[in-house]
């Protein structure tokens, strides 16, 4: 009886759990695919290159970068064979071009973050808001992934997930989406993580008088 019990539940009063599924043949982005390691102690910044073989656009980056996270918007640049990108924030007195600024265009000047790309190899280098009365203004967009140093801040969560939907993504199939981020442990969201709502929400709320400057 003991070894049908614990084949069947038998005999315990409990009903037998179904086998936790895994979403691992799911890819997200490189970078957090097979997961990734926490940001270093004392970490104060990097390198990112473009992806051209010669003269490539490099910035420089004084900082640790906060609020990591992948992202399925349509504007924010995906390596290629990603459903995600991968973006992070950083004070933009910590960024600084320090080659080949020149190949350096802005992908969409209507756009509230201005996205500078390089005009051969297409990579966003940084994402910058030229708009004082914006949340975010004074912080600059990154994508670490573009640097070869390892210490970077880690994503943290998954925004505008079903956003990839709008860009073809089979919508039958985000379940596992949303299944394969929890189990990276990125909670995904539809828009930004809650901190980051909370923080556009007192900017706003500061603005039009409805809490205190």
């Amino acid at each position: 009886m003991g070894l049908l019990a614990s084949l069947f539940g038998g005999g315990s009063g409990e009903t037998p759990r179904p086998p936790t599924p895994s979403y691992s043949g799911v890819k997200i982005h490189p970078s957090v695919d097979n997961g990734f390691p926490p940001a270093a102690a004392g970490f104060a910044g990097g390198t990112l290159t473009c992806r051209c073989a010669s003269n490539p656009v490099r910035v420089r980056v004084g900082a640790q970068t906060a609020h990591n996270h992948v992202c399925g918007c349509s504007k924010c640049w995906k390596p290629e064979g990603a459903i995600f990108s991968q973006v992070a924030v950083v004070g933009r007195d910590q960024l600084e071009v320090i080659e080949n600024a020149e190949k350096l265009e802005i992908v969409d000047t209507s756009a509230a973050i201005q996205r500078h790309a390089c005009r051969d190899c297409g990579v966003h280098m940084y994402g910058r808001i030229e708009d004082t009365g914006h949340p975010f203004h004074g912080l600059d967009f990154v994508h670490t992934e573009l640097s070869a140093e390892p210490g970077w801040s880690p994503p943290e969560f998954a925004a505008f997930v079903s956003s990839i939907i709008e860009q073809g993504f089979d919508p039958s199939k985000m379940d596992g989406v949303r299944g394969r981020l929890r189990e990276l442990g990125l909670e995904p969201y539809d828009c930004l993580s809650p901190p980051l709502m909370d923080a556009i929400a007192t900017h706003i709320g500061k603005k039009n008088g409805k809490l205190p400057a």
